[in-house]
């Protein structure tokens, strides 16, 4: 039980603020049209019960014109039936992809915000695999979400409606044993009752490890797909490296654990279905050996006994619920903790990042970006790198060097506000634009256009002038396919794509421009030119370079380092330089 009201306050938190969201009119009137469509629908049903009593009882006494009049009924009865549930699927999936799309936008938004994809990350948080979160789970679960509250509220109505009519058939048909005429009043519903509760008890015996077996069978396929997607990404290294035995062998291991799993799935669903199924045929006979004798008696028609039959199977059907949706119930509930931990996750990235004992953001006085007294850590919380009162003057031209894992690239996440591992504060001007250029930079697929400007909209760059900075920065060549769609960061060289990454800054043309190691696989004589090109182009923009060529040194005036200092390194002032 503490499951279950756990479980139900888990899906109450997830669902309800679609129904409170902009879209919650639409929202709340298609849930409340499928509803009121399913309370009709079970309304019919008991119509369609008591004309089974009529008409079975025509068929008995041979009543013809009985017989031609409960036909037309049955055509008016089954017209309606069939209406009703065509609405009500057609309304069910409307408010179905509404509800998605809703929930996929706040997920996209949430994880998206402030860089909380790559904090949840670093914090090593459980939330595996996020686009299996935001398609196949959202997905099922507003799905499944509908067909099991639909579904129960169905079985509680139908209960509370078919329980009269039981109970009322009790009496009609006394419970005979042994020839002996017992009066036990509304028999019928008690051994109805009797029976599911047995049905249930023996079906959560059964099945309760499937939940387990279905929330660990989401995370392989999503672990196993993951790793292919990143072998298709990385094919290239994979087959310089001959590595093709090693991947074939990491991927079927992981497949081999999607298949045991799954083996343990299929043993625990064989006892659930053998339980199940002969469960639902002995309901079928059940009730005709509880009123069959009182038939024989000619205490009740033929009709009479059809018309039991089928109030009873409404009545075990309602309280049998939980055993027929017990599978679906089982992937539900695995769904349901899935999302619950992205949530947490990204509620966990976005502390992270506010956490007042984390590295902040605040407003610079000047027009540099200031360190007054920083000490990054890494994830463990060991200290890595420490600053104090250093600052990147503006128009100024500075070096960063040390030895690797130092934590240079570190520091530059500490100044584009993505790591919060650490103490004190980044001071930085207002409304500065800062452009981060990593070794191998993101070309997002699509058109050429959109991959060079990126993340600025194509529109906002004619094609003139992104083809001139093309060619400005050694690639002529592919100003004439701007509107070509690819896969550009398999189809460029590191090279080629490092030219696209100082095309991309002239065209945004940033106030600080931090390059770590942004040229490290061009030539020297190339990435000289490209130096020469972002001094020249954009005057007014402090650079801020890492780098271990000491042909760097005369394209910065400014030279810092990172040294050892016990267990950390401290950015210290190195040299002062003549800018060529």
């Amino acid at each position: 039980m503490n499951n279950i009201r756990s479980t139900l306050a888990t899906v109450w938190r997830i669902a309800t603020p679609y129904f409170n969201s902009e879209d919650k009119w639409a929202g709340r009137s298609l849930l409340g049209a499928v509803i009121l469509i399913e309370l009709l629908l079970v309304g019919n049903d008991v119509l369609v019960n008591q004309w089974r009593n009529r008409f079975y009882n025509a068929l008995q006494n041979k009543d013809w014109d009985g017989f031609k009049r409960e036909m037309l009924v049955f055509c008016a009865l089954a017209s309606i039936s069939v209406v009703l549930g065509v609405y009500q699927l057609y309304l069910n999936q409307w408010l179905q992809i509404r509800w998605r799309n809703w929930m996929t936008n706040k997920y996209l938004a949430g994880w998206m915000h402030g860089a909380n994809h790559y904090r949840m990350q670093l914090a090593g948080d459980a939330a595996d695999n996020p686009d299996q979160r935001m398609s196949d789970d959202v997905k099922l679960f507003v799905s499944q979400t509908l067909a099991i509250g639909v579904g129960l509220l169905s079985s509680i109505v139908s209960l509370a409606s078919f329980v009269v009519i039981l109970w009322g058939l009790s009496a009609a048909a006394p419970f005979l044993l042994f020839g002996g005429d017992f009066s036990i009043p509304g028999y019928l519903v008690w051994a109805a009752l009797i029976y599911a509760i047995f049905g249930t008890i023996l079906t959560q015996w059964i099945g309760s490890p499937l939940v387990n077996l279905n929330f660990d069978q989401q995370r392989l396929e999503a672990d196993f797909r993951f790793n292919l997607v990143r072998v298709r990404e990385n094919s290239e290294q994979i087959a310089l490296l001959k590595g093709e035995p090693a991947e074939h062998e990491r991927l079927s291991e992981r497949f081999a654990r999607v298949i045991g799993n799954w083996y343990g799935i299929m043993s625990r669903t064989k006892r659930l279905t053998a339980f199940t199924q002969s469960y639902a045929q002995a309901a079928v006979v059940f009730p005709f050996v509880l009123a069959a004798p009182a038939f024989f008696a000619d205490k009740i028609q033929l009709g009479a006994l059809l018309q039991t039959s089928e109030a009873f199977g409404k009545v075990q059907d309602a309280l049998s619920f939980f055993v027929s949706v017990y599978r679906t119930m089982a992937e539900w509930r695995a769904v349901v903790a899935r999302l619950d931990g992205f949530e947490g996750t990204i509620g966990s990235a976005e502390k992270l990042a506010s956490d007042p004992a984390s590295i902040r953001t605040a407003p610079a006085a000047g027009a540099e970006i200031t360190l007054p007294q920083l000490l990054v850590r890494l994830p463990n919380g060991a200290p890595l790198v420490s600053a104090n009162h250093f600052s990147f003057r503006p128009g100024e031209r500075t070096l960063v060097t040390g030895p690797s894992g130092a934590g240079k690239s570190t520091l530059f996440r500490a100044v584009a506000g993505i790591w919060p591992f650490g103490n004190g504060a980044i001071e930085i001007p207002t409304d500065a634009a800062l452009m981060m250029l990593p070794q191998r930079p993101y070309l997002p697929i699509g058109s050429l256009h959109a991959a060079v400007v990126y993340p600025g909209e194509a529109a906002q760059y004619d094609a003139g002038r992104v083809g001139d900075v093309l060619a400005a920065v050694g690639l002529p060549q592919l100003a004439t396919r701007l509107d070509e769609e690819a896969h550009w960061n398999r189809m460029l060289s590191l090279g080629e794509q490092q030219r696209l990454g100082i095309a991309r800054a002239l065209l945004h043309a940033p106030n600080f421009l931090f390059l770590d190691e942004a040229t490290a696989s061009l030539d020297e004589p190339s990435e000289a030119a490209l130096y020469r090109l972002v001094t020249e182009r954009l005057p007014a923009t402090t650079i801020v370079s890492i780098g271990h060529r000491s042909t760097l040194d005369t394209f910065h005036e400014r030279k810092v380092a990172l040294v050892r200092d016990g267990d950390r390194f401290t950015l210290r002032d190195a040299t002062r330089v003549a800018a060529s």
